[in-house]
Parts: C-alpha cells; sequence; structure tokens
C-alpha cells in the first residue's frame, strides 16, 4: 500500500529546486502577475479520497484545462457528431497557430489547441442554449463539491483585451461554416471558460469521472467507457500541445496542461492527479507540475505502457 500523502510530501521536497523556473504567461495580463514560486500537488482516488501538499489549497486561472470539460459534456450531450467538426491528431504546432487551418478547410487538429476548443465551445453553446461556460461551472461545482467554483473577472477581462490571436482563429473558423453562433458569442463562452479559478484539490475532484470509466462522483453514468477511453486517449496525444510525446515519454499517463501553470493527469481506474505550478516551458506546460508528474509516477509505478 502506498502512503500517498508522505509520497506527495517527498515529490515537493524533490522538485522544489525548480519551483520558480519558467516564466507566467505573459500574453495574458492576469496570468504575468502570479508569483511563480508556488507549487500544489493533489491526488483524488476514485472513492473520492484526497491527498494534497505544498499549495494544493490556492485557487489558479484553469485555462486550457476547461477544454476537457468542455469536451466531455459535448460527447455526453450529443454523442460523437463533434469528431465531423474537429480531428483527433496532434498538431505539432503551437496551440494557437492559425497555420493547419487554413490547409485543412478550417477543421482544427484536434479538441485542445485553441481553434478546436473554439468548436466545441460553439457546439456547447448551442446544446446550452447560450450558457456553455454555466455549464461547465456548474459541473466543476458538482463533481468537485465547491459551490463557490466561478470564472476569475479579472483574468477573463484581461484576456478579453488580448484575445486577437482567438479572433483570428474564430474569424476563419467561421469563413470556412464551422461556427454555429456568432464570433463574439463563441469567444466571449471560451474566456469565461479558461478564466475559471480551482485548486489542484477542486481539480482532482472534478475530473474523477475520466479515471472511473464515465461515473461522476455520485455513480450515475456520464460517459461510456468507451467515450471516457477516447477522452484520455486525446489527452496522451494532443493534451500537453507541441510536448506531448515528451509528455508521455516522462509521465506515461493521459494530462491536460494549462497555461495558468496547471495539469491534470489520469492513471486509469485508479486516481486523477493535479498539480500546479505558473513558471512554463517554451510550449506552455509548467516546468515544476511536469518534473513533480514525473517523479510521482516513477515512484509509484503509475503509467497506462
Amino acid at each position: 500500500m502506498i502512503d500517498l500523502q508522505n509520497l506527495l510530501d517527498d515529490v515537493v521536497g524533490d522538485i522544489r529546486p525548480l519551483i520558480g523556473h519558467g516564466a507566467a504567461a505573459d500574453y495574458i495580463p492576469g496570468l504575468a502577475a502570479v508569483d511563480t514560486n508556488q507549487f500544489g500537488i493533489a491526488v483524488a482516488t476514485r472513492g473520492g479520497e484526497v491527498y494534497a501538499s505544498g499549495d494544493a489549497t490556492v485557487p489558479f486561472s484553469i485555462q486550457s484545462i476547461s477544454k476537457v470539460f468542455a469536451l466531455a459534456l459535448v460527447l455526453a450531450g450529443n454523442g460523437d457528431s463533434i469528431w465531423k467538426r474537429v480531428f483527433r491528431e496532434p498538431s505539432g504546432n503551437p496551440f494557437n497557430s492559425l497555420v493547419q487551418l487554413e490547409h485543412e478547410d478550417g477543421i482544427p487538429r484536434n479538441p485542445f489547441i485553441n481553434a478546436g476548443a473554439l468548436v466545441v465551445t460553439d457546439r456547447l453553446l448551442t446544446a446550452t442554449d447560450g450558457s456553455a461556460a454555466e455549464a461547465v461551472r456548474r459541473f466543476m461545482r458538482d463533481e468537485s463539491g465547491n459551490p463557490g467554483i466561478e470564472s476569475d473577472a479579472e483574468v477573463a477581462a484581461s484576456e478579453a483585451r488580448n484575445s486577437h490571436r482567438n479572433a483570428s482563429l474564430a474569424h476563419f473558423l467561421a469563413s470556412y461554416g464551422n461556427l454555429e453562433n456568432s464570433v463574439d458569442a463563441v469567444l466571449d463562452a471560451y474566456i469565461a471558460q479558461c478564466s475559471i479559478a480551482m485548486n489542484c484539490t477542486d481539480l482532482a475532484l472534478a475530473a474523477r469521472f475520466l479515471a472511473s470509466n464515465g461515473r461522476k462522483a455520485d455513480g450515475t453514468s456520464f460517459l461510456s467507457a468507451s467515450q471516457t477511453k477516447r477522452i484520455n486517449a486525446v489527452m496522451l496525444t494532443c493534451g500537453t500541445y507541441d510536448a506531448a510525446g515528451e509528455f508521455a515519454y516522462r509521465v506515461g499517463l493521459p494530462g491536460k496542461s494549462g497555461v495558468g501553470g496547471g495539469i491534470i493527469a489520469v492513471m486509469p481506474n485508479n486516481c486523477t492527479i493535479c498539480v500546479w505550478s505558473p513558471g512554463l516551458d517554451r510550449s506552455g506546460n509548467s516546468v515544476a507540475g511536469v518534473a513533480a508528474l514525473d517523479a510521482l509516477t516513477m515512484r509509484t509505478g503509475w503509467s497506462i505502457f
């Protein structure tokens, strides 16, 4: 039996020299000001037990981690039809690249790059009659047990003032007929979704359905086992931007990162893990966070391989 609490404390000690390495996301002023000398880690088991260490209760902007939950809600409500509008292949390019859209007729490479996430948000907007971001927030509250989860208004406003590239992506998608709603409505929902503030403990709890064959915290079925497997598969191949191969090599688990410094990882049929540290590498992944997941999986033997 693994003593998870002591193990997490040891991991924090092991990676402490890396805390503060990297840089906060400076293209979103609301994130650029975050102190990079912070690190948190939490593990939530399928049964709901939580183990945490470091700054695991400090809220942060989940950013692209929200894309996993938006995709899950779309699959739960509309089945596999979204895959006609979004591919499932790694992009090999930065997460906000416009390059491939023109070559591939406005179909984004995967749902976790920004262009793909905009299409998923668009579908969720239609399915929820304009309440896409609230649908994500409500799911997070229900699954984490924290009714206070909200979007960070300051981060959202900061992101909205600096969303020129996402606006370009959305207009490009619309020009190919791959948006059902207005560009402004999609951007507003996407920004509100990305600016949700959560901590490591809440995120690890909210993601447990990915380690539980699609079952929610109350035991009811949210996704089929097949749909859950496929989300995890796309997380493994596309969840950490253009460094997905390196992440799979070092960590060996499906994962999804966000430029707020958070990463969620999934050990199927066992647990979910959330790490957070705002210092990012060139691909937009947390330097200390990846190192911690590497250390944790090496010590536990957790891997899908």
